[in-house]
C-alpha cells in the first residue's frame, strides 16, 4: 500500500473516531404520523442558491410519503417559543448570512435547542450567521470556502447511518460544491468526507487539515439538542433525485433521534452572547 493510502486510511479512522467517538450509530424508530418539521430558507444580503425552491418540493413531498408535517417560512418572525416548541426538527435548506432581524429570534433558536430540539442543515446553511458564536457551534463550524463545482467522490464512513444507508462505501457526485468548513467543533460524529484527490480543477485554497480528505456530512449534541449538517446538495435538480432525498429523510430522522417533547424548562438564554453550560469549544475561535 502507498504511504499516501496509508495516512488516508488513518485520518478517516481519526475522523470518525477520534473527532467523534465509537457511538451506536442505530437510529430509533420514528413515529412519523407524529412529527412536525419547520423548513427554514431565509437568505440575508449576498448569494441566494437557486435550489431553495426545489429543496422545499423534496421535503413537501418526503413529508406527503412519509406521513409527517411539513411547514416552510422565510420570515425571521416565526421563531418565538409559542411557534417552535410545536416542532421535531427545523431544517435551515440553503441559508446563508444573516437570517435573523432581532436578538430575540436569535434567542429564540437557542431556547429551542436548550429544550430539546433538533436541527438539520442543509449546504449553504454553514454560511448562516457567521459571525455568531453559538450558531457556527450549533451547525459545527463555519463555511470558509468551496471548490468551483464539479465532480467528486464522497467516502461513507457510517454506513449504518439511516442518512447513508441507501448509499454503498461511495457518493459518486456528479456536480456539487466541495466546501470546506473552519472552526470545526471537537465533539462532531463524522459520516462522510468529500475526497479531495477526486477533484479534477483545484482552486488552490484547499485546506489540508485532514489529508486529502475533508468532513462534509455530520452530527453532534449540542446545548440540549442535536444537529445534523451536511454539505452536499447544491445544484438545484440533487433535490429531484432519489439520493439526495434519502440523505435528507435520514438526517432528519437522525437529529429528531429519541422522540420526545420540547421541555422548556431546561431553555434558559436571554441573550445571543449567552455562554453554553457545559460546553465543548471549537478546535479554533
Amino acid at each position: 500500500m502507498k504511504k499516501q493510502n496509508i495516512l488516508t486510511t488513518c485520518l478517516l479512522w481519526l475522523l470518525f473516531f477520534g473527532l467523534g467517538g465509537p457511538i451506536s450509530t442505530h437510529a430509533q424508530k420514528i413515529k412519523w404520523n407524529k412529527v412536525k418539521i419547520l423548513v427554514y430558507t431565509k437568505n440575508g444580503k449576498g448569494y441566494v442558491h437557486d435550489n431553495i425552491a426545489n429543496s422545499k418540493v423534496a421535503i413537501l413531498a418526503l413529508g406527503k410519503q412519509n406521513g409527517f408535517a411539513v411547514d416552510t417560512t422565510s420570515d425571521p418572525s416565526k421563531f418565538t417559543d409559542e411557534n417552535l416548541k410545536q416542532y421535531d426538527c427545523l431544517v435551515f435548506s440553503n441559508t446563508n448570512n444573516d437570517v435573523f432581524d432581532t436578538d430575540a429570534q436569535r434567542v429564540a433558536l437557542m431556547r429551542y435547542i436548550q429544550a430539546g430540539g433538533n436541527f438539520v442543515g442543509l449546504h449553504s446553511a454553514s454560511g448562516t450567521e457567521r459571525k455568531w458564536r453559538w450558531f457556527k457551534d450549533l451547525l459545527g463550524g463555519t463555511f470558509f470556502w468551496h471548490e468551483p463545482g464539479q465532480s467528486f467522490s464522497v467516502k461513507i464512513l457510517d454506513p449504518k447511518n439511516p442518512s447513508l444507508a441507501h448509499l454503498g462505501k461511495e457518493w459518486p457526485r456528479q456536480i456539487d460544491e466541495f466546501y470546506f468548513i473552519k472552526e470545526l467543533g471537537v465533539n462532531l460524529t463524522v459520516l462522510a468526507v468529500n475526497d479531495h484527490s477526486t477533484i479534477q480543477k483545484p482552486a488552490g485554497k484547499a485546506l489540508d487539515t485532514f489529508g486529502n480528505v475533508f468532513p462534509s456530512v455530520w452530527w453532534h449534541e449540542y446545548d440540549g439538542g442535536r444537529s445534523f449538517y451536511t454539505s452536499l446538495g447544491h445544484q438545484k435538480e440533487d433535490y429531484e433525485k432519489e439520493d439526495l432525498r434519502k440523505h435528507i429523510l435520514g438526517a432528519i430522522e437522525w437529529a429528531i433521534g429519541p422522540q420526545k417533547p420540547r421541555n422548556y424548562s431546561k431553555a434558559y438564554a436571554t441573550s445571543p452572547q449567552d455562554p453554553v453550560r457545559n460546553a465543548i469549544p471549537a478546535l479554533s475561535k
